[in-house]
């Protein structure tokens, strides 16, 4: 989560319930932040236990969330009807609901301009759709320009949920500010937002082969594919390592601690570019970036013009500001949605009067053109540095080339080190605490006080599978649904309708001819107990 935090303390396996409040104790972001970890930890454990990996539930109509339309072979670009409802996913509620507009109040003239048009044609404005159309899903931000957002021409195909978490601050969503604290005052909480998109899965990818099995065996062989996409592929561990240059500032932190940085800080390692590391001599794909305030620091945008950025703000100190050399990240909504890393680039002049800074080069025109998708630079703290113990910090698109099997420095004595043979995706991330009080990262170690491997804290995807397309037509629903635990209620039967049921079966078998039934089970002796009772406290009253 890009906010401005001062650690994230949740971890499962420790089995906490709840934070508990002591008095006259400071309290921290962290605290609050983990109590509500645990209780999402809780509510989604609880729903995945009850309702399975994935599952809606039943409506009136039978149906639930998510339910799939295809619509090839139109004169536009083939699409998905998206229609609304809950699902969820490992626990996650996602809803398609779409929103209503909502009416404005109207301008005179112009409602009877409207009313003498609709009298005139006999017809009313285009109503708004009650479903997600594949191109307008609110999270996907598909691109009809680009190939490969396109759905499968080949069939079959498979349709999915992917459903992950992001963090986003007021600089996304300006309705997050509270305009009454002014416009010098920093923003307050950011929020959890779940992001979910309907994507196309190639047939292939499942590893079936021959004809289209039914829909349970396409459901496990999705699960396997799912299990296999969302697990960790890499590992890292950080340490803090007294430099080499600890002896020119003995006066700022401790003689002798190894973290030389004069603050602490929330450092953040986040895969910029996925793929494979190099080996020796052969650079990789893989690179990744770093921040001291876990990419917290951002800047909103009012215009790109070039290599120009006009901003809202410079930021609110030099801590917090951008300088001549800093590498940004023009990130919007759909950006962050996409998950598709492009360059970063370099603030090569500033121009503080018109807050304005010139870049290397200019943005991708795909981001931040659009003022409704509320642009934003990213600062992140990597620069180009020279060689520390036999390594330098290679740069490739403005990122830091992954190199692992060795120690690679970041500054002040924090060091990263990626474990061999590892995968990465673009988003993966890990945070460490820099303390001055201890002169180290708060990182897990072992009883030879050796740093451990450990796995990205996120981006951690969650899939399930809605439909199969096999062509034109209904494709075949993959979806699984759950029935209302809740039951009408049934008062529970008084004495006199008790006896008026004996009444009515004493008829029944008068009139088929039978005799009165003498063997009675305890339950009907009970009722007729209850009669004869309720008759006798009748006549003493």
């Amino acid at each position: 989560m890009h906010a401005d935090l001062s650690r994230a303390t949740f971890r499962p396996a420790r089995h906490y319930a709840a934070v508990i409040a002591q008095q006259g104790r400071v309290q921290l972001d962290a605290d609050a932040n983990e109590q509500a970890a645990i209780q999402l930890h809780q509510a989604r454990a609880t729903a995945v236990d009850l309702i399975g990996q994935h599952g809606g539930p039943l409506g009136a109509g039978g149906d639930t969330g998510f339910r799939i339309q295809y619509h090839g072979a139109t004169p536009d670009l083939d699409t998905l009807e998206i229609h609304g409802g809950h699902y969820y996913v490992d626990g996650i509620l996602c809803d398609a609901t779409r929103p209503t507009a909502g009416d404005a109040v109207p301008d005179e003239a112009a409602a009877a301009a409207d009313d003498d048009s609709e009298a005139d044609s006999g017809t009313a404005g285009p109503a708004p759709a009650a479903f997600w159309d594949y191109w307008d899903q609110p999270d996907g931000y598909r691109d009809k320009e680009k190939p490969g957002d396109r759905l499968p021409t080949d069939y079959p195909f498979v349709v999915y949920l992917d459903v992950w978490e992001r963090a986003v601050t007021a600089a996304e969503d300006p309705a997050l500010r509270e305009v009454a604290l002014g416009a010098a005052m920093p923003d307050t909480a950011a929020r959890r937002k779940v992001v979910w998109q309907v994507l196309p899965l190639a047939y292939a990818t499942l590893g079936i082969e021959g004809a289209v099995p039914p829909p349970d065996d396409v459901r496990r062989a999705f699960e396997r594919w799912a299990a296999k996409e969302s697990a960790p592929k890499a590992r890292l561990a950080v340490r803090s390592e007294r430099p080499d240059h600890a002896d020119e500032d003995p006066c700022l932190v401790r003689p002798d601690a190894a973290y030389r940085g004069p603050e602490n800080q929330l450092y953040r390692i986040e895969i910029h570019a996925g793929g494979a590391a190099g080996t020796a001599g052969e650079p990789g794909d893989a690179t990744f970036k770093w921040s001291r305030e876990n990419g917290s620091v951002v800047f909103p945008v009012d215009e790109v013009d070039g290599t120009w950025i006009q901003l809202a703000t410079l930021g609110q100190d030099a801590k917090l500001d951008l300088d001549v050399g800093d590498h940004v990240e023009l990130v919007d909504t759909a950006y962050a949605s996409r998950l598709e890393p492009l360059p970063l680039l370099r603030v090569e002049e500033l121009d503080l009067p018109g807050r304005r800074v010139r870049l290397s080069a200019e943005p991708d025109r795909h981001v931040g053109r659009r003022a409704e998708l509320h642009p934003y630079l990213r600062r992140w703290d990597h620069r180009a540095a020279p060689k520390q113990r036999g390594r330098t910090a290679a740069l490739r698109g403005g990122a830091v080339r992954v190199e692992e099997g060795g120690w690679l420095p970041l500054e002040d004595g924090v060091e990263v080190y990626f474990e061999k043979g590892g995968t990465y995706r673009t988003g993966d991330y890990w945070t460490v605490a820099a303390r001055t009080a201890t002169g180290d990262v708060d990182w897990p170690v072992n009883a030879a006080r050796k740093p451990l491997l450990c796995h990205p804290a996120g981006i951690v995807h969650h899939y399930a599978p809605l439909a199969l397309v096999k062509g034109e037509g209904s494709p075949v629903d993959l979806r699984l649904g759950f029935s209302p635990l809740a039951t009408r209620t049934v008062p529970p039967a008084d004495a006199a309708s008790l006896a008026a049921e004996r009444r009515a079966h004493e008829e029944e078998l008068a009139a088929e001819g039978a005799a009165p039934d003498t063997g009675r089970s305890q339950t009907t002796a009970a009722a007729e107990a209850a009669v004869d009772d309720s008759a006798a406290g009748e006549g003493n009253a």
